[in-house]
């Protein structure tokens, strides 16, 4: 059952965030193409840097949080239950999408975005092999 809502609800998900990092939450076009290749320093700099502790949550929990749903996509795509594939595959879509913020000027091309997403994919893939551990004898 777990499974079927999830493939229903995947599609629309992954719309809802492309037009969120694309669009929305006041997102402009910057008028420079910008991309922070230091992992990790731009996240500092950008927390150091926020006032707000709601701002620093929202952006960089966010990041992670967001991308969990990537990690059951194996429920859909058996090609993807492995963990290697599965990074492999996200790692390869998420820098596409982060290329053509930067094409578009419509974000940032971040490695530190890249590195963030990607740990959320790999929570929900631990969540997944949990969820599967654990209700192996049911339907999900």
């Amino acid at each position: 059952m777990l499974k079927k809502i999830y493939k229903f609800v995947i599609g629309p998900y992954s719309l809802i965030l492309l037009y969120l990092m694309f669009l929305g939450m006041g997102r402009v076009q910057y008028e420079d193409n910008v991309v922070r290749m230091e992992p990790v320093l731009s996240t500092i700099w950008y927390i150091k840097e926020t006032i707000l502790w709601k701002d620093i949550i929202m952006i960089v929990l966010g990041n992670v949080i967001m991308f969990i749903p990537f990690g059951f996509l194996g429920w859909i795509f058996p090609g993807l239950n492995n963990l290697k594939s599965l990074l492999f595959s996200f790692l390869s879509a998420i820098t596409i999408v982060e290329a053509f913020q930067y094409f578009t000027r419509m974000g940032i091309f971040e490695v530190d975005d890249i590195i963030l997403n990607t740990f959320g994919v790999y929570l929900g893939w631990l969540m997944r092999k949990l969820l599967e551990d654990k209700f192996n004898h049911l339907t999900l």
